[in-house]
């Protein structure tokens, strides 16, 4: 019996196991510390003199799916040393009984990897069913208690915001650009802020950020010397947006061309469904999606026609080798309409092929610019314009690997953390969920 209890309760082994009792819906433990000489919490003195006694009874990790609760008799020690202000101590067991914890050491981390997930009322749901049952409040208590990771300066930080209520207010998250790992999450998303912060942080030499003018004047004001690095992806969707303006401003054009439907098709399609009653009477026992699929199972995706604006740019976007035979002659109809749309689908290839770093990237974006100015093409215009305003960091963005990818997928993450506490939880434990993601 007495190697069993070791075996069972070999987490309680700095204490001394003078019995256990089942309690139907709990097992108990009796136990009392070691007759060993303690430091003094004060003045660090062993001493072994005992003044009294008095009993713990704490909570330990559940077994055989019951909770165990564990009764310590502590000891009352007396600090032998000379004009120590402290004469009296309760001793403590270091990793096993904390100071004014019902729980021991192990418990309390068990719990903290529980809550640090689903956080208040879902992680104490959780709990319960791992017979150890506690309140929301007490779930978010221990998830505020679990200790950050120590904060560090990285070589390269990525920086981007997010809504904590969307056009109203907002925050910045600061993660390491190489590693993912979250650094900081700051209150507001101004100038200001994010100075404040890199003032007090010295030591990054690259920034990955989107195209905000504010982050950029606050790195421009904190760090001058740091290299800023415009997030590609940004540089595409910016590219996206005016090529679809750009489509829709030639639509007369590229209409002309479009092929439609051949006449009659929807009129055949709607008689065809009504004769679901017709095979019914006569015998079909299966359901109107089954024959909808048979129906339209002929029909070939490919041989749609591009109706929209938004189609034609999805296909003029696409990368040429992931098109099918079928897009792509359609593609090269609708851009042959007018001589636009062919510069245009030229240009926006261009561009993509920069969005491969290189080094010599910055002189064939120059060419790339002085090409656009003199197409007929006014909202590449200004997307050439905006370039230019940010060019230092577009040129970054171009030569160097460094990206914003990773802080977008922290965003990402940081959203679903949003949706659970359902709006309900302040900054600074959702500040704390985010930093130990």
């Amino acid at each position: 019996m007495d190697d069993l209890t070791r075996v069972v309760f070999a987490g309680l082994s700095a204490l001394v196991i003078e019995g256990v009792k089942d309690e139907d819906d709990l097992i108990r433990v009796m136990a009392r510390t070691r007759d060993e000489p303690v430091p003094c919490p004060v003045c660090r003195a062993l001493t072994g003199r005992v003044h009294g006694y008095c009993s713990r009874t704490v909570t330990d990790i559940p077994v055989d799916g019951r909770r165990v609760v564990v009764s310590v008799q502590v000891r009352r020690l007396v600090c032998r040393a000379r004009g120590c202000p402290r004469q009296t101590f309760r001793e403590q067991v270091p990793g096993l009984l904390e100071r004014y914890q019902r729980r021991t050491s192990r418990l309390t981390g068990q719990l903290g990897a529980v809550v640090k997930e689903p956080a208040g009322r879902a992680g104490a749901r959780l709990s319960a069913v791992l017979a150890v049952a506690v309140s929301r409040s007490t779930a978010l208590r221990l998830l505020m208690r679990l200790p950050l990771p120590p904060l560090r300066i990285p070589r390269v930080l990525g920086v981007d915001d997010f809504a904590l209520k969307r056009r109203h207010r907002y925050a910045t998250i600061l993660i390491d650009a190489e590693t993912g790992k979250r650094i900081d999450v700051l209150p507001g998303r101004g100038t200001e802020v994010l100075e404040t912060w890199l003032r007090s942080h010295p030591g990054i030499e690259i920034v990955c950020r989107d195209g905000s003018g504010a982050y950029g004047e606050a790195i421009r004001r904190a760090l001058p010397d740091a290299v800023q690095v415009c997030d590609r992806w940004h540089l595409w969707k910016n590219l996206c947006d005016k090529t679809l303006a750009e489509i829709r401003s030639h639509s007369a054009c590229w209409a002309t061309v479009n092929p439609s439907r051949p006449a009659g098709v929807r009129e055949q399609t709607t008689r065809e469904r009504w004769r679901f009653r017709e095979i019914k009477e006569l015998g079909y026992a299966g359901s109107l999606n089954l024959l909808y699929r048979y129906i339209t199972q002929g029909r070939a995706e490919g041989e749609r026609p591009v109706i929209t604006p938004r189609c034609l740019a999805r296909l003029l976007l696409t990368h040429p080798d992931r098109l099918r035979d079928s897009d792509t002659r359609l593609l090269q109809e609708l851009t042959a309409a007018c001589p636009e749309l062919t510069a245009l689908a030229q240009h926006v290839r261009s561009f993509a092929e920069l969005l491969t770093p290189a080094e010599d990237n910055d002189t064939k974006l120059t060419a790339w610019i002085t090409t656009i100015r003199t197409a007929d093409l006014p909202h590449l215009h200004g997307f050439a314009n905006g370039l230019e305003l940010d060019r230092d960091a577009v040129n970054a963005a171009l030569t160097l690997p460094h990206h914003n990818g990773r802080t977008e997928g922290v965003n990402t993450r940081t959203k679903r953390i949003m949706r659970q506490m359902h709006g309900r939880a302040g900054f600074d434990l959702l500040r704390h969920r985010i930093l130990l993601q």
